[in-house]
Parts: structure tokens; C-alpha cells; sequence
């Protein structure tokens, strides 16, 4: 899975699913979930269902991006 660059983020909804954040994170899609699943994912997380959801605000505040 290839990282994402400061411009893709530009383009992403107001949330985003784990697989995405993870992806702009650098981490791999398995342990982003494991990370999740114990509460320790760097950013605040929403649960939808079965489904994980992240604030892409949160996302680029963690990654520096204004």
C-alpha cells in the first residue's frame, strides 16, 4: 500500500475510513484495525456499525497539515 501524499488529503471527505487514514498514516491496513480494536489508533475514531470512521480534520491536525 503506498503512502499518501500532503496533496491527496486535500481531496478526501470530511470522514474516512480506517483503511484510508491508515494508508496516510503509513500503516498497514491490518494493523491499523488491531490499533483500533484496542483503542490505541493516534487519532479519535468513530464506529459506525462494524465500521471505523476517521474525522479527516483529525487526520491532517496528527499529520501537520493545514
Amino acid at each position: 500500500m503506498q503512502t499518501m501524499r500532503h496533496e491527496d488529503l486535500d481531496t478526501l471527505p470530511t470522514v474516512v475510513s480506517i483503511t484510508i487514514a491508515a494508508r496516510a498514516l503509513g500503516l498497514s491496513r491490518t494493523y491499523a484495525y488491531e490499533l483500533a480494536k484496542r483503542g490505541e489508533f493516534p487519532c479519535r475514531i468513530i464506529r459506525v456499525g462494524t465500521a471505523y470512521r476517521v474525522p479527516t480534520a483529525e487526520l491532517r491536525k496528527l499529520l501537520g497539515v493545514t
